[in-house]
């Protein structure tokens, strides 16, 4: 049997929880398919072992294709494949990005995207736990909090950055984003505040909701050009068909949707021909607009073994476990990136163009290993990339990956932003603060006069993701727009997107926040309700 939905949600992440529960409060009929399992776990739950699931199958474990700019390197880019998508197993941080971000969408086509218009949105989701007034809400279904626990070293970086001339910010989120301070995060009594754990909860049990975890989309079902359902397959191999009565909603993020799109024929014709896909409908610009944010690490070793390394082994280990069963306090509260900053790097008083993601000791990536010993990482972030890449089918197989060519440093533009953040973390690791505790500069280098053909070249060793692939399946209405300020696809009956890669350019910060703010968006256009 062939069972039939009022909508259907693909992907279970940060846009299709949000997306299924406003649909099921509302009293629709929705199917979820979740392509991971479960969220089932506690390394989920509990904010300071989430890095425990990366690397799992609770993850998507994306690589690009080996790129020149960064010395022939793959780039690992994990995403979540579990109920919560990437807000099950992220850092939890809750930024929204800039002002000048959503006036710029708006600028570039996106009708009713102007900061004006999704500030109310962000404020209806929004549960914070201290701020309120014109920029915070307290009612809605995503907690947002202070964490408990702060490292010293946290501490340390936010006075240092101070002394190094960067002004204290204890709201992020506010009029404006520029300083240093701790983030507030996707937290709620000292645990994990998912979208799954949040939205999705709220309408587990009622029977208007089927859940599908384990189920893996091989296409979209169409009739006459417009989307009629979904064609999946179980964890066995099963294969099952769901059809809708209204619409189906892709959710599955920034590589996902654009390869799902091209799979069920649509994107570049020539391309989906060349993989033997017939085109249901020609849109050049699936999987095209490829951006992520990119960071490279400053590593400080401390002269005492202070740092988060070794906290969490042994006796310690136990006595932080009975802490966190108990009281749901202490280091396990941590998110671990508790502190950073925002900084204008040009020195011309603007936007931000650098963010600062700091951790309280030494790390790696899954292609290399952290400096050994104790330390602090400042990771400098290019807010606001100019290269651009590509997702594109790798085959015409569901379970081949796609092929991601993302051209990360590839214009002289986010070189010298890398740079200008690079000095900067290292300005802010001699300030006193720091200096104190910091006995040397592991890398770049303890030469503090090194130039800046040295820090690009360390910049092009050591760059990584940060986890934000997006922008694939972009909004507009220019010849490479997927999908119209409503988020219908373009030409494709009964079809919308509700993610990241429906972002024309990406914003300024972590991308949790504003993704939730999509699917928020996205149920608001289905139930032709108002955005506040």
């Amino acid at each position: 049997m062939t069972d039939t939905y009022d909508y259907i949600v693909v992907g279970a992440g940060s846009g299709g929880c949000v997306v299924t529960q406003r649909l099921v409060a509302a009293g629709k009929s929705v199917l979820l398919l979740e392509a991971g399992p479960a969220d089932n776990t506690p390394f989920i739950h509990t904010p300071a072992t989430f890095i425990r699931v990366i690397g799992t199958k609770r993850t998507w474990m994306y690589r690009t294709e080996a790129e020149d700019s960064i010395l022939g390197r793959q780039m690992y880019v994990p995403q979540g494949r579990t109920l919560g998508g990437s807000s099950s197993v992220n850092a939890m941080i809750y930024i929204r990005g800039q002002r000048e971000d959503y006036d710029n969408w708006a600028a570039l086509g996106c009708d009713g995207w102007s900061y004006d218009d999704v500030l109310p949105v962000f404020k209806r989701a929004e549960n914070n736990q201290r701020l309120a007034g014109p920029y915070h809400g307290n009612d809605g279904l995503l907690h947002v909090s202070d964490l408990p626990y702060h490292h010293p070293l946290s501490y340390a970086f936010i006075r240092a950055a101070q002394q190094a001339g960067v002004p204290y910010s204890d709201d992020f989120n506010g009029e404006r984003q520029d300083g240093a301070g701790f983030f507030q995060t996707t937290t709620h009594n000292g645990k994990r505040g998912s979208t799954a754990a949040t939205y999705l909860k709220a309408v587990r049990g009622s029977k208007l909701l089927t859940i599908r975890t384990e189920a893996t989309l091989d296409s979209l079902l169409f009739e006459n050009g417009a989307v009629s359902g979904v064609s999946y397959r179980d964890k066995a191999g099963h294969r099952y068909q769901a059809l809708i009565r209204e619409e189906c909603i892709l959710a599955a993020g920034g590589i996902g949707t654009p390869k799902a799109l091209q799979l069920s024929g649509i994107g570049h014709e020539g391309e989906l021909a060349a993989h033997g896909i017939r085109a249901v409908r020609h849109l050049p610009g699936v999987g095209e607009n490829f951006q992520d944010h990119i960071t490279a690490s400053v590593y400080g070793q401390t002269r005492n073994p202070i740092s988060l390394l070794g906290a969490d082994k042994g006796v310690k280990a136990a006595r932080h476990g009975l802490q966190y069963l108990m009281w749901r306090t202490g280091l396990l509260t941590s998110n671990v990136i508790e502190s950073g900053a925002f900084v204008d790097t040009t020195g011309k008083g603007g936007r931000p163009d650098v963010q600062l993601h700091v951790t309280p000791r030494l790390v790696g990536d899954f292609d290399r290993e952290p400096p050994a010993g104790h330390g602090l990482t400042i990771n400098p972030c290019i807010l606001r990339p100019t290269s651009r890449g590509t997702v594109k089918l790798r085959s015409a197989d569901p379970n081949d990956q796609a092929m991601i060519v993302a051209n990360n440093l590839t214009t002289r533009e986010d070189v010298e932003t890398m740079v200008r953040g690079l000095k900067l973390s290292r300005r802010i690791l001699r300030a006193p603060a720091l200096a104190s505790i910091v006995e040397r500069e592991i890398l770049p280098s303890e030469d503090e006069h090194i130039s800046d053909a040295d820090l690009e070249l360390h910049a092009r060793t050591v760059a990584k993701t940060v986890y934000h692939p997006s922008c694939t399946a972009k909004m507009g209405k220019d010849a490479m727009a997927v999908v119209d300020p409503q988020l219908r696809v373009h030409g494709v009956p009964r079809l919308r997107i509700a993610d990241i890669s429906v972002m024309p350019e990406l914003i300024s910060g972590n991308t949790n926040a504003p993704t939730i703010m999509i699917g928020e968006r996205c149920a608001d256009f289905l139930l032709d309700r108002r955005a506040g």
